[in-house]
């Protein structure tokens, strides 16, 4: 798919967010876990990724009953081919568990280096 394509499909999504992407978004926009700003349905390479920190290159993706092991494995090994880490959770987990699936988002990005430390 093209870039151009991607990016209107990017906002095709957030304009049709699933009811997990609605309920998660309000915590981690305006940078309201642990300062880490995040995008959501954000283009990476050829694919829209659910949430993306791109300081930390830490992509967030919500699974559903339509997604395919298979592929989502190999959706994941593409982007960690580009240098993200990803992190998935399943929809119903977000909708019960948020306050878990938010600490482990923030327990993995506080792991992970900055893109834009001082290496002086």
């Amino acid at each position: 798919m093209p870039i151009g394509g991607t990016n209107r499909h990017a906002r095709s999504l957030r304009r049709n967010a699933t009811d997990a992407e609605q309920a998660l978004w309000p915590y981690l926009r305006g940078r309201r876990l642990g300062g880490l700003k995040f995008r959501r349905q954000a283009t990476v390479g050829p694919y829209v990724a659910d949430f993306l920190c791109a300081e930390k290159r830490l992509i967030v993706e919500l699974d559903g009953g339509q997604h395919s092991p298979e592929a989502d494995a190999a959706r994941t090994a593409a982007l960690e081919q580009l240098g993200y880490r990803v992190i998935r959770f399943w929809n119903a987990d977000v909708l019960t568990n948020r306050d878990s699936v938010l600490a482990e988002i923030l327990t993995m990005a506080e792991g992970l280096p900055s893109r834009f430390e001082w290496k002086g």
